[in-house]
């Protein structure tokens, strides 16, 4: 390790000569209370910028071992003190002069969920913190301009690093509050199975957002207040007594008027299953973890996905067994998701009736009894939703606004009225009764095999570029994986995760013996053991990941067109 004067001097030396000489810095630096690790130099000033890492030992961060001892307390110590320096560098960006990307100051903008992240990471056995962020090392046209770089290592930074990085910079009291709502969403979601619950809201949520670009909760919002005959309460170990509506295992059916709140609703559970910051109003809507938003994804490929509970005896006699295509058509997307998610070990699922396939939603009478079932090769999902919770455990909450055939199935019915919930599932099943389904039910389905094994994948270069667009697409060389519907992913850093899983999957785990739940157990182990260093491809872990569920991991395979698995 070379001491801060020595990267001083270097920086002197240096300085007016071509910008490849930036070169030189790479290594790391000793800055008495942290080291500064400069990890990747940008080849010029108009690409790429540098990637730069802030190494703050436990003994001198100071932070208190109870506000880190656990996993989900760490994590959220981890993003507290990651919003502070995002917070802090917004003053000094660009401060630094020079040409393209000269000055830039850059680290991951954390939203409302708090998601474990490469660009804040601290050691789980002793504290120690490591930062990783970029900087736009400055130059004059392609001529070094290291005073500039100099006023940021020396200036800019350490007074970042001092008023978010250490113990002293924070009122004890935040940072208790911070761990202790932590705690209690734990706890909260630890409950869920012992009481039977799918999803929790608690009472007083927020669930509208400002708009539809935003996340941030509406301002003069209808409180959450759930009906009484739903209504859980639970003693929290920080928050004390809390009272809120409690979702149950089984079929809940959320019905209810156009613009009452039932898509609201259901928005709020889907990323119930992430932890939220204080204030956002849905701090306290906590969803099993396991759950999956289902849709309908038209277009998409299926790879040898056993879809027969759904779909059988096609005319032209098509396996649905191994059923596999490259352009799929409403109901057999929407049946692969749901399998797929079977696969991926989930146990709720969350559809919405308007981004689903009306014909594997729902026949109605009239239509099973022109075309009889022995005529129709799919089985609609009505049929298939008391048997997907009592046999295999996995419950639904559904969104429906044209259908009535589910208020025979559901145990819970809710009718959003202004925002409001409210429990109608007696009147709701006592017209139900008026109305009885006379159709003869479908024979209890086969389990789903899940045994595919991708084979390899033949790569030409082994150091393919990983790029991502958004939320929407990871490019993976020249292809591009789809992830527009997959629609619990809130953040492009979980996409550029998912990249670098793939590529990692691609290169050394694709061998046609191991099954996709084997190799998706893999990654999750080593990313437990190791952290984001277990995905990197490179030198350097990059600062622009955040750790994804294993339901997303399992969706971005599924939807690599390339994939290739064996038969089972």
């Amino acid at each position: 390790m070379k001491s801060q004067n020595e990267l001083q001097e270097l920086l002197h030396r240096i300085d007016h000569r071509g910008y490849p000489a930036y070169k030189d810095t790479r290594g790391v630096y000793d800055f008495g209370q942290y080291r500064l690790s400069i990890d990747h130099v940008q080849g010029d000033p108009f690409a790429a910028p540098s990637k730069v890492s802030v190494h703050v030992s436990g003994k001198a961060a100071k932070f208190p071992k109870e506000l880190w001892e656990t996993a989900e307390k760490r994590i959220a110590l981890q993003d507290f003190l990651l919003r502070r320096f995002s917070r802090e560098i917004e003053d000094f960006s660009f401060q630094a002069k020079g040409s393209g990307k000269s000055g830039l100051m850059t680290v991951s903008r954390p939203g409302q969920e708090i998601l474990e992240r490469s660009a804040c990471e601290m050691n789980p056995q002793n504290g120690d913190l490591v930062l990783r962020m970029e900087i736009g090392f400055p130059a004059n046209g392609r001529t070094i301009n290291s005073r500039e770089l100099e006023k940021i290592l020396f200036t800019f930074m350490p007074k970042c690093v001092e008023k978010s990085l250490y113990y002293k910079a924070y009122k004890a009291e935040a940072l208790q509050k911070n761990a202790n709502l932590a705690e209690d969403q734990t706890y909260i979601r630890a409950k869920l199975k012992e009481l039977g619950l799918v999803a929790f809201i608690a009472n007083g949520s927020i669930l509208p957002r400002e708009s539809g670009i935003s996340k941030k909760p509406m301002k003069q919002a209808v409180a959450f207040e759930s009906p009484v005959s739903m209504e859980v309460t639970l003693e929290l170990p920080h928050a004390g007594t809390m009272k809120g509506m409690g979702i149950r295992q089984g079929i809940t059916l959320i019905v209810g008027g156009g613009y009452h709140g039932k898509s609201t609703l259901l928005q709020a559970i889907e990323l119930g299953v992430y932890n939220h910051i204080a204030g956002d109003g849905r701090e306290y809507v906590i969803t099993d973890d396991s759950a999956m938003k289902v849709r309908a994804e038209d277009g998409r490929s299926i790879h040898n996905v056993d879809i027969s509970m759904f779909i059988n005896h096609l005319p032209n006699g098509r396996d649905t067994v191994h059923f596999q295509t490259e352009d799929a058509s409403g109901s057999t997307s929407q049946a692969a998701n749901i399998v797929e998610a079977m696969e991926a070990g989930t146990k709720a699922f969350l559809i919405d009736e308007d981004t689903s396939a009306t014909n594997f939603m729902v026949r109605d009478e009239l239509m099973q009894r022109v075309v009889s079932r022995e005529s129709e090769p799919i089985t609609p999902f009505v049929d298939r939703i008391r048997e997907l919770y009592e046999v295999h455990g996995i419950s639904t909450i559904l969104v429906a606004g044209s259908s009535g055939a589910y208020f025979h199935k559901a145990d819970t019915v809710i009718q959003m009225d202004c925002y409001h919930p409210v429990d109608i599932t007696e009147a709701a099943k006592k017209e139900a009764a008026n109305y009885p389904l006379t159709v003869e039910a479908a024979d209890t389905a086969s389990s789903p095999c899940f045994e595919r094994k991708p084979k390899p994948v033949r790569i030409d270069d082994r150091r393919m570029k990983v790029k991502t667009n958004g939320c929407d697409t990871i490019l993976m060389g020249h292809d591009a994986i789809d992830m527009r519907y997959v629609e619990q992913l809130v953040d492009q850093e979980q996409m550029a995760a998912l990249g670098s899983i793939m590529a990692g999957m691609m290169l050394h785990s694709f061998d046609g013996k191991k099954t996709m739940t084997q190799l998706v157990d893999m990654v999750e182990k080593q990313l437990q053991m190791k952290g984001f260093s277990a995905i990197s491809n490179g030198s350097y872990i990059a600062s622009n990941m955040a750790k994804p569920r294993r339901q997303e991991i399992f969706a971005c395979l599924n939807r690599y067109r390339k994939l290739k698995v064996s038969d089972f």
